[in-house]
């Protein structure tokens, strides 16, 4: 069975951190662009930041620029997010999802795999 698994949720303060992994699992995703999406209570998901299949190319959403950023390894198959100085606005389901095709880096409908997603609390 084809999976991507995130971990790395939870509770924190505001103006703390986390750090979100998603690993792959059941085929390799080692080149294929990865991506972060958020979904809060009565909202629509949103783009959070992406990462390319060979990694030096990132994106972000500009509410979460400068405060958080992706990474990955193709060795182990795995991206992450870091985020920092966090805000009770980050609140939100955070999703992993992977795409083979280039480009659309934002477009939710462009990705062919998702995670079940890791739910991220910031309290005030």
């Amino acid at each position: 069975q084809v999976q991507l698994v995130e971990s790395g949720g939870g509770l924190v303060q505001a103006g703390g951190s986390l750090r979100l992994s998603c690993a792959a699992s059941g085929r390799t995703f080692s080149t294929y662009d990865k991506a972060w999406f958020r979904q809060a209570p009565g909202k629509e998901r949103e783009f959070v930041a992406a990462i390319n299949w060979s990694g030096p190319s990132t994106y972000y959403a500009d509410s979460v620029k400068g405060r958080f950023t992706i990474s990955r390894n193709n060795a182990k198959d795995t991206v992450s997010l870091q985020m920092n100085s966090l805000k009770p606005e980050d609140t939100a389901v955070y999703y992993c999802a992977a795409k083979s095709s280039g480009g659309y880096y934002s477009s939710d409908y462009k990705y062919d795999y998702w995670g079940q997603g890791t739910q991220v609390t910031v309290s005030s």
